[in-house]
């Protein structure tokens, strides 16, 4: 296993662990968080991709470098949904975490 995979798996368990109602799923046949089966998390080729909201700030957490999701050939990218490399895993929980709350209050 990987070491991205290993810091994904281990967010995901203590999220599900700590948050009653956060759970695994499945988000393209990837593992995922979910909240009400909806997902707002998920590990995704050795990154971690986060359903922030299309006005999201990188700045204050000192990400410079990330992508919009475009699983698609044909589409554009998913607004909203941001890969996030394993350079930035220290971040990846805090980031679950913002998207969760951003998820769950909306």
């Amino acid at each position: 296993m990987s070491e991205p995979k290993m810091i994904y798996d281990n967010i995901a368990a203590k999220l599900v662990t700590d948050i009653d109602d956060i759970a695994y799923g499945k988000m393209m046949s990837s593992p995922a968080i979910t909240f009400n089966k909806k997902v707002f998390a998920f590990y995704y080729k050795e990154k971690m991709v986060f359903k922030l909201g299309k006005e999201f700030d990188f700045t204050p957490y000192t990400i410079s470098d990330y992508e919009l999701l475009n699983p698609f050939k044909n589409k554009p990218p998913l607004a909203g949904w941001y890969v996030i490399d394993a350079q930035y895993s220290e971040k990846w929980e805090e980031l679950a975490l913002l998207a969760y709350d951003k998820l769950k209050n909306s």
